[in-house]
């Protein structure tokens, strides 16, 4: 912070050399002129003093009939003549201060975190609809608003919390656990599979079961009704009282299998030929230095930065370069080894992609065959997993 205000008064480095130093050191702290940073070198000393101590020097350099040369100078009053000199410097400086200041008004950056079900592509086209995106200022966004028809439109919200950070709106979700959102201040809802199978397992927290282990639902079907009937002591029902339905019900079902491969691919042949093209990007307007692509054939990596002057503070703006890779396209046959890797590896996916569910696999019957000019890969899975989706009425 000294250092700071010291360039902001302005500060200068002096050198002392002559008959009495010493004395001039000694009257110097007599009228409390501050120096700082002293050095020897040979005969001479080096030393830093401030403007205002710099203007007392001239009666104690003639009294102690020592020489003082300023060396260097130091802070804004110095740089501030130059910068008046350069008209141009300083309206480009005005005007990155104008263009940052109105930046500072509009949302470029809206980050979406805690949506596991809820995709970043359904939110954002929410956002979309609310009239909020990339680009729109931030008086224009009603976070109250926004919290509360999210979590009208989702009915697997059950917290979201939406602040500005600077220039990006930074939006925390929290999702229901399964199909059960039992905490509700009103209504009720019902339990219906969306898929069909056949029931292996059932728990009811909450509701009327509908159906029992071993029956068959269809999609649609009512699992688990949420009008619990009241009875009288004769056994006659008095009233029914509403409640949100909640249950783990698990199905086993069939899950079909089927993926293609060409027998011909076509393979790209790198010539080793690229081309670097510099992009700029303002205000979702791009601007390319020279012709996009320029090789008949060829495949393209963009590398771009986006300007933030501090965190929590990104510009419109970004910069970068995209670089073309020419390439010959040729044709060749996949060989039988090289068919089974690969929708092997398929195979593998859509097993992790069924795990990734919660979905358990119990048999698995796959086979490998071709025709019609691919190899084909076909297949029937048992499977077991959780049903459930709540419908209000």
């Amino acid at each position: 912070m000294i250092e700071f205000i010291r360039y902001l008064k302005g500060y200068v480095l002096i050198k002392v050399w002559g008959f009495a130093p010493e004395r001039f050191f000694n009257l110097c702290a007599g009228k409390n002129i501050l120096l700082w940073n002293i050095r020897k070198e040979a005969d001479a000393y080096y030393m830093c003093i401030s403007l205002s101590g710099f203007k007392s020097l001239r009666k104690i350099a003639k009294k102690t009939k020592t020489r003082v040369v300023i060396k260097k100078r130091f802070g804004l009053p110095f740089l501030m003549p130059g910068l008046l000199k350069r008209k141009a410097f300083l309206f480009g400086l005005c005007l990155a201060c104008f263009f940052w200041f109105v930046s500072t008004r509009f949302v470029w950056e809206i980050s979406i975190t805690g949506n596991n079900s809820l995709t970043d592509d359904r939110f954002t086209t929410f956002l979309q609809e609310e009239g909020i995106f990339v680009g729109c200022q931030k008086k224009n966004v009603d976070i109250e608003s926004l919290e509360k028809e999210a979590r009208k439109t989702f009915p697997e919200i059950t917290w979201i919390s939406a602040k500005f950070s600077g220039t990006e709106l930074a939006i925390s979700i929290k999702e229901a656990d399964g199909a059960s959102q039992s905490a509700r201040e009103e209504g009720f809802a019902d339990l219906y599979a969306e898929k069909e199978g056949t029931i292996v397992s059932m728990v009811v927290r909450s509701g009327v079961p509908m159906v029992k282990i071993g029956d068959r639902v269809d999609v649609g079907t009512l699992l688990v009704s949420g009008e619990v009937p009241v009875y009288n002591d004769d056994e006659t029902i008095r009233k029914y009282r509403e409640t949100y339905a909640d249950a783990d019900i698990v199905i086993s079902r069939k899950e079909n299998i089927y993926e293609t491969l060409s027998f011909v691919r076509e393979k790209k042949v790198y010539t080793g030929r690229e081309k670097k093209k510099y992009v700029f990007r303002f205000f979702g307007k791009e601007i390319l230095l020279g012709k996009e692509g320029g090789f008949p054939y060829y495949t393209m990596v963009e590398e771009t930065k986006d300007v933030s002057i501090i965190k929590g503070f990104c510009l419109p703006v970004s910069f970068g370069k995209k670089v073309y890779r020419e390439y010959l396209p040729t044709e060749s046959m996949y060989t039988l080894k090289e068919a089974k890797r690969l929708l092997s590896e398929r195979y593998k996916r859509i097993l992790q992609g069924l795990s990734e569910k919660g979905i358990t696999v119990l048999e698995k019957q796959v086979k490998m065959d071709s025709g019609d000019g691919n190899w084909i890969l076909t297949g029937e899975l048992t499977v077991e997993e959780k049903i459930g989706v709540q419908i209000e009425r």
